[in-house]
């Protein structure tokens, strides 16, 4: 009996299908959810989101969010998530570029600029890992 699962966003449905296994990040840590898995109702943290459906696997970026399991649903609301191909690196690389030049500057910032360009850095750096484990995955 398949896992089936939605990752959705205010904008979009990012992902669905019936899979065999997904791999989340967790707020404490990667959590393996499998077919019969005890109910569960946990936040996510930014990172890795995979999925296993026969023998292919697909990786999302995930930035946070809830996950509820339950009754062979996996059901993902995050405010952002993207497939791994979708992520332009270069981008993600000058994302955080900026991120760490406002961080660093000597001009005094409010807390809210701060939260909000470490927000932005946090994204950026979820993006590349992601990114860059797929690669490295594929031997690229």
């Amino acid at each position: 009996m398949p896992l089936h699962i939605e990752v959705i966003t205010p904008e979009r449905r990012v992902y669905e299908d019936d899979v065999d296994m997904v791999i989340a990040p967790g707020s404490e840590g990667y959590l393996g959810i499998l077919p019969h898995h005890a109910p569960l109702l946990t936040a996510l943290g930014p990172g890795e989101f995979r999925v296993k459906k026969g023998g292919s696997e697909e990786v999302l970026a995930v930035f946070g969010g809830f996950m509820d399991v339950r009754e062979g649903r996996v059901t993902v609301l995050t405010e952002a998530a993207e497939h791994v191909e979708e992520i332009d690196v270069r981008r993600a690389q000058e994302a955080r570029d900026r991120a760490r030049a406002a961080l660093e500057a000597a001009a005094p910032m409010s807390a809210e600029d701060i939260q909000r360009a470490q927000a932005a850095l946090q994204r950026a750096l979820v993006r590349i890992r992601v990114s860059e484990r797929r690669h490295r995955r594929r031997g690229e």
